[in-house]
């Protein structure tokens, strides 16, 4: 039944959709994605991080498995075992820097510091694939580099200091720029939607590896309203909506369009933890945000002939979602 609700959307959807109303429902994805910054942390207070992904990991798969049968399991062979693993382990990596360093990261600094995956992975394509990165790539990093610089200065001071729940979301960032080079490859070879499946279930196993190993148990704390609340908005709202409502918006518009409505993410994190959590900027932080968000801008619009959109299913957005 529920299936059949999902065809049906599908089919709607396909037909004459307007492509404001597409940029909209990105610019929502986009809110729910800064969003789960700021609940994360807050949800981190009673569930350790290895063991809150490994419960959003699990969740995802069995969602995926419920809704796509089709598109997943007659591609689970074993040709996917190595694909898998890769894109599996660098999502780990990704999301284990990122929820470990947000433990000690304000939210509006986490999601500027980890936007710069876009800066990032035009390099990495580089340095697998040999395909060289244009001008415009080098000065979005020199602008990138310039823009960390600025956040870490300490206010007041002209000394440079980076926590290290800094250094830890820079490193996930770098392993996100990897994660989705690798991933952008595999998906044109498999089903994305199998190759996403095989991704979340590898990294599900590696946080309970993680989270059996070093972090405690299960406790009554993880029953709060106020926790399961938050866990519910990370798993349905920024993990199965917001990956819906992209796939939706990137079928119906063009993909540079699209990431520049997707990289308001890190600009709904930093005015969210400035709203609920009180997160006070400095001017060499805001400077530095903005120096970071230009270089995102730079990275993701294209300069070449546009293309038609095509429907697809894709990983994007920030590590945290």
């Amino acid at each position: 039944m529920l299936r059949a609700g999902f065809r049906k959307l599908h089919t709607m959807i396909s037909m004459n959709f307007p492509p404001n109303l597409a940029r909209f429902m990105l610019l929502c994805c986009a809110a729910l994605w800064g969003g789960s910054y700021l609940v994360a942390k807050s949800v981190m207070v009673a569930i350790p991080p290895q063991w809150m992904m490994f419960l959003r990991m699990t969740g995802a798969c069995l969602f995926m498995i419920l809704l796509f049968p089709r598109h997943i399991l007659p591609h689970l062979s074993r040709r996917i075992i190595l694909p898998g693993l890769v894109v599996g382990i660098t999502y780990y990596g990704t999301m284990a820097m990122q929820t470990v360093g947000l433990k000690t990261v304000d939210p509006g600094r986490s999601a500027f510091l980890t936007a710069s995956y876009c800066v990032f992975t035009p390099f990495v394509v580089w340095l697998l694939f040999h395909h060289r990165p244009s001008l415009i790539n080098l000065m979005a990093c020199v602008i990138c580099l310039a823009g960390v610089g600025f956040v870490a200065l300490k206010p007041g001071s002209s000394s440079l200091s980076l926590s290290r729940g800094d250094w830890l979301t820079l490193g996930c960032a770098l392993a996100y720029a990897f994660n989705l080079t690798m991933l952008s490859r595999y998906s044109r070879r498999f089903s994305p939607l199998s190759i996403t499946f095989v991704q979340f279930a590898v990294a599900g196993v590696l946080f309970l590896g993680g989270a059996l190993v070093s972090e405690p148990g299960p406790n009554t704390s993880w029953l709060r309203p106020g926790v399961v609340a938050g866990f519910l908005y990370l798993f349905l709202g920024a993990t199965f909506l917001a990956q819906v409502m992209q796939n939706i918006g990137l079928a119906h518009i063009a993909p540079e369009s699209a990431s520049v409505v997707m990289c308001t993410e890190s600009l709904f994190s930093v005015a969210f933890s400035v709203i609920f959590l009180g997160e006070r900027l400095s001017w060499t932080s805001f400077a530095g945000f903005a120096l970071i968000f230009a270089a995102v801008l730079m990275s993701v619009i294209k300069t070449g002939p546009r293309r038609p959109p095509r429907p697809v299913i894709v990983q994007t957005g920030s590590a945290a979602n």
